[in-house]
Order: structure tokens, then sequence, then C-alpha cells
């Protein structure tokens, strides 16, 4: 099976200070917040908004879940939800981590397709304190 993708927005995702919670019945937990950001693509560009964050869970020396929950709002003042999750595989040597991104949006408004279509992500680390996310809708 051949996969096709193209491309719908890279995102610039400022974080706040790590806060380790412990460790817990699924490994150890820290919760990274979100604290801002851009994103620009072909069909919508605009801002992150403050108030989200990443549960990040250390499985095993070998496996770590990333789940991030944080709301965008475009620059035509549309609010849609992100939650984006994957697993980093920490035997890797590349610092690129594979995500599944869904949309929550008005089903009625102009970026509806979010919510109707399938996503994938890359997600690397940015300058000091930010990732840089690019998601792309599979075709």
């Amino acid at each position: 099976m051949n996969l096709n993708a193209e491309k719908v927005m890279s995102l610039h995702v400022e974080l706040g200070e790590a806060r380790e919670i412990g460790k817990t019945y699924e490994g150890l937990l820290t919760i990274i917040p979100i604290i801002g950001g851009t994103f620009e693509g072909p069909l919508l560009k605009g801002v992150v908004r403050a108030g989200g964050a990443d549960w990040n869970t250390t499985i095993s020396d070998t496996i770590a879940h990333v789940h991030a929950k944080y709301w965008i709002e475009t620059d035509d003042h549309v609010v849609i939800s992100v939650e984006n999750e994957g697993f980093i595989n920490l035997l890797r040597k590349e610092a690129v981590i594979r995500t599944t991104p869904r949309f929550m949006c008005d089903l009625r408004g102009r970026y509806a397709f979010l919510a109707m279509d399938t996503f994938v992500g890359e997600l690397v680390g940015g300058s000091g304190n930010s990732v840089d996310i690019t998601i792309y809708r599979l075709i």
C-alpha cells in the first residue's frame, strides 16, 4: 500500500516549564504546559493558545508516549481543538516523533475538513522551549 499526503500546516509551539509528576502505573509522567505559538498552512493560519499541555509518559527505557491537548485560533477567529498523540522509539537515532493529530471544530464551518480526514504529524524539537510540528492529510 502506498500512502500519499499533503501538508496542511506547520505549528511552532512554545512550551512552559516541564513538571515531573513521578512514577505512575503507566510510567514516569511529565506534564509540559503549552503556552503559545503560531501555525500556518495553505488553508489556514493563526495562533496556538495558552492553556493546553503534553502529558509525556516514559513507559520504559525504549518507549515513551506523548499526548498533547490544546487549542488553536485562526486569523478569522475560529477556535479548533487539537489532540495529538504518538509514541517515541527511544532507540531511534532521529529526533522526529510521529503522531496522529485529531481536530474538533464546527462541522458547518470552513475548517470542517479537519474533522473529516485522517492526519499524521512529525514533531521535532525547536529552539529553546519549543517544538515544531508539521501536519499532513492523507489523500
